[in-house]
């Protein structure tokens, strides 16, 4: 069977750069190396196998997920060391315990008294043994116990007193996001550093053993400069990037390895638009560029070679229907390529835009599509 090339491929389409992916992957690696810390991939991004084997240690992991799905997924995938890091909630336990019974080791995630005492009565009920991080608020952007909070030492001596093992603790430094330079980057990474190692240094000195110190982002984890006191560092979208990444100089618009194959289906020529067949279903509803100096729509329009059409971009997008036009909105700078011509649009967040998708099309020398790997979505 003759191998299908990218201009074959009916689109919407999910296209994958094996080499942008493969020289992005080498580049954390080589970070983690230079830091002396255990890497443990965030696989929510990518949500497939064939390219989580690439970010693993070893073929059992360890891996860390956003969703049970994913732990039941890639356990059944032979990964046995599984980090859930998302605090757990009530109405999940029975799935967890669905997946401990699969052999592997998940560790889960609280933030709370209420939550931490909801997990004992369980344990106790169910005679079963869970392994928990307390998680760390360090940039209060989202969830966590403060570093210096009572309730920390609090937990962990609830926890350890129920006989739940207190594992370590974890924290996630989101406002890295919005970051405007690398020296801001640099000073995250180290606020989040020394907020987790405060907190794992107050529950040792309370006579805890906290074995387990973690961290990450992929900002942070791509510009820290040491990472004193930490054991292991969490990170995931480096492994496709995406336009919010190069917005903030983490990477490079060449380096975004994902995109979205598709097709010139009209015009607007009064108004300066090229109608394509690729709306939000395609790429997402994610404007996360919007708040960034440089706001890139619903993503960048480019060639079939993955270079930036000069300056177009999806200025709009019904749910079938990408608008594509000049950043600039002035009609005398449209241009309008013919129906059926292709195009890809690199997107703003490369986790939302993957997951309107069922398998990626890996893209290998030239346009030559190498293979079909398969993803999944859902909870």
């Amino acid at each position: 069977m003759p191998k299908q090339v990218l201009e074959q491929l009916e689109t919407p389409a999910l296209i994958l750069d094996e080499a942008r992916m493969d020289r992005n992957i080498e580049r954390m690696r080589s970070q983690m190396r230079r830091l002396g810390v255990s890497f443990r991939p965030h696989v929510k991004t990518n949500k497939c196998i064939d390219v989580a084997r690439r970010l693993m240690e070893t073929p059992e992991g360890p891996i860390t997920v956003s969703t049970l799905l994913e732990a039941e997924y890639f356990a059944a995938h032979g990964v046995k060391d599984i980090l859930y890091a998302v605090c757990i909630a009530p109405n999940k336990l029975d799935h967890v315990m669905a997946v401990q019974d699969k052999g592997v080791q998940l560790s889960l995630l609280l933030d709370s008294m209420e939550t931490a005492g909801i997990l004992a009565e369980r344990a106790k009920a169910a005679q079963r043994h869970f392994d928990v991080l307390i998680e760390i608020d360090s940039d209060g952007h989202r969830s966590g116990v403060t570093p210096d909070a009572a309730e920390l030492v609090e937990i962990g001596q609830f926890l350890e007193g129920t006989g739940i093992s207190l594992k370590g603790v974890l924290t996630h430094a989101g406002s890295s996001y919005a970051c405007r330079s690398v020296a801001a980057i640099r000073a995250m990474a180290e606020q989040e550093r020394a907020a987790v190692v405060h907190a794992a240094d107050r529950l040792r000195a309370a006579g805890m053993a906290c074995p387990v110190v973690s961290m990450g982002s992929t900002p942070t984890a791509l510009f820290a400069e040491h990472l004193e006191g930490v054991t292991e560092v969490r990170a995931g979208v480096f492994v496709f990037f995406d336009l919010v990444m190069a917005g903030i100089n983490v990477c490079q618009v060449d380096d975004i390895a994902l995109s979205v194959l598709a097709t010139v289906i009209g015009h607007q020529r009064e108004k300066g638009w090229t109608i394509l067949d690729a709306g939000w279903m395609a790429m997402s509803r994610d404007r996360g560029t919007a708040n960034q100096p440089v706001d890139q729509g619903y993503g960048v329009v480019c060639d079939l070679d993955g270079r930036p059409l000069d300056d177009f971009i999806l200025v709009g997008a019904n749910q079938e229907h990408g608008i594509m036009a000049h950043r600039s909105g002035k009609v005398d700078t449209a241009r309008h390529l013919p129906v059926g011509t292709q195009v890809r649009i690199l997107p703003n967040h490369a986790c939302s835009t993957a997951a309107q998708y069922g398998h990626y099309n890996v893209l290998g020398p030239g346009h030559e599509i190498t293979a079909t790997w398969q993803r999944f979505s859902g909870w």
